[in-house]
């Protein structure tokens, strides 16, 4: 039985013909309220060109998501090209000393709502939408027969899925996921990865090339490791020569975790401090400066009516590590949040330097590492943004 079609408005198509993966509902001349989320549909033009093929969610604001813009069937087939492909690439791009990244990164990979991340023999899924979950199956079918894991544990979570009208899905799924944190390698360092309880698969896979960075300029400096989370910033920062790492992060037991992988990487315990405290607070209270600092916050902005709020917590962490830093300091800042541009984000630190009466130069532009792809028509998917900066 044939897919139900949906038709393009004619002022609406420029985005859709452009490349973009997204249609929203008000683009659709014909949308069906009563199709089921998760439904295989074909996308034609107004005339009745063919688009694509995708699926379908009438209840959300992206009514369609598009998978693929060849007039082909998806199933196993298709998922198998998907996958393997995703994984020819990262067997290109990932050092081979490397055993944890991200294989499949949803429309980066032609899977929209569909992220797949490795962590040694373990493979940790999340299908974030309907018409993920809907390819779930075929999903872990494919992963086995490719990567044979020891285990695949899926973490299906999160606001997308409400909105889409699905309850959390979490647990083990296939075979066998220790109940400890998994010990995984990026190069030369060793990191304890918690997949159930981590935050977003467990471990900030999309860092791990600033990492290096940090650690390539990290010689001699005295660093500022700010929103530390489990210390892998810290970890590379000791690793590279730094004189000195501070890392502060409000949870207590991030802060642990943070000190268990200093350890674990045989750093020296006299070249780090350990402060489980609010990153604002301690920047405006602590009187002391620093000549590398790392600013990687959780998304102060979580929806766009929100964009001028995170604004001003963005302004106000820049401003206060400003002048936090010693002269001729570098700083590798980030932001996580979906709805701030790199422009914005760029504008938002000018603000910050001007205000803290800092000369300010753009040394480079960060994001995340290749395993992270972006179609180039999805802007939308380039989440992480950072600025590696010079302070006069």
């Amino acid at each position: 039985m044939r897919e139900p079609v949906l038709h393009l408005r004619p002022e609406k198509e420029r985005s859709v013909l452009a490349g973009h993966p997204w249609i929203f509902a008000g683009a659709l001349r014909d949308l069906d309220p009563g199709l089921v989320p998760g439904t295989m549909v074909t996308v034609c033009r107004a005339g009745g060109d063919f688009v694509g093929r995708g699926y379908v969610n009438p209840r959300c604001t992206i009514a369609v998501r598009l998978l693929t813009r060849r007039d082909e069937p998806i199933d196993e087939h298709f998922v198998r090209r998907r996958l393997t492909t995703a994984l020819a690439l990262r067997r290109a791009l990932v050092p081979p000393d490397t055993d944890a990244f991200r294989l499949v990164n949803g429309e980066g990979d032609g899977l929209p709502g569909i992220v797949a991340d490795v962590y040694g023999s373990v493979v940790v899924l999340q299908c974030l939408t309907a018409g993920a979950a809907r390819l779930r199956d075929a999903c872990i079918d494919v992963l086995l027969e490719t990567l044979a894991p020891s285990g695949v544990y899926e973490r299906s979570t999160g606001s997308v899925r409400r909105e889409e009208g699905l309850g959390a899905d979490e647990g083990v799924v296939v075979g066998s996921v220790p109940a400890e944190p998994l010990l995984v390698r990026e190069g030369a360092h060793r990191f304890r990865v918690d997949v159930r309880a981590g935050q977003k698969t467990g471990f900030f896979l999309d860092q791990r090339d600033n990492r290096r960075l940090a650690e390539s300029l990290a010689r001699g400096r005295t660093v500022l490791n700010a929103f530390a989370y489990t210390g892998a910033f810290s970890v590379y920062a000791g690793a590279g020569g730094a004189r000195r790492v501070v890392a502060v992060e409000s949870a207590a037991r991030a802060v642990a975790a943070a000190r268990d992988h200093w350890a674990l990487n045989a750093l020296p315990a006299a070249d780090a401090e350990w402060i489980t405290a609010d990153v604002f607070r301690y920047l405006r209270t602590a009187e002391r400066s620093f000549d590398l600092l790392i600013l990687d916050p959780p998304a102060l902005v979580k929806r766009r009516h929100d964009v001028a709020a995170g604004a001003r917590a963005y302004k106000d962490l820049h401003l206060w590590a400003l002048r936090r830093a010693s002269p001729d300091a570098l700083m590798l800042t980030f932001s996580c949040s979906q709805h701030v541009s790199r422009d914005l984000f760029r504008k938002i630190v000018a603000g910050a330097a001007a205000d803290a009466g800092r000369a300010v130069r753009v040394l480079r532009h960060l994001g995340p590492g290749p395993d992270h792809p972006v179609a180039v028509a999805h802007p939308e998917g380039e989440y992480l943004t950072g600025l590696l900066l010079e302070v006069d």
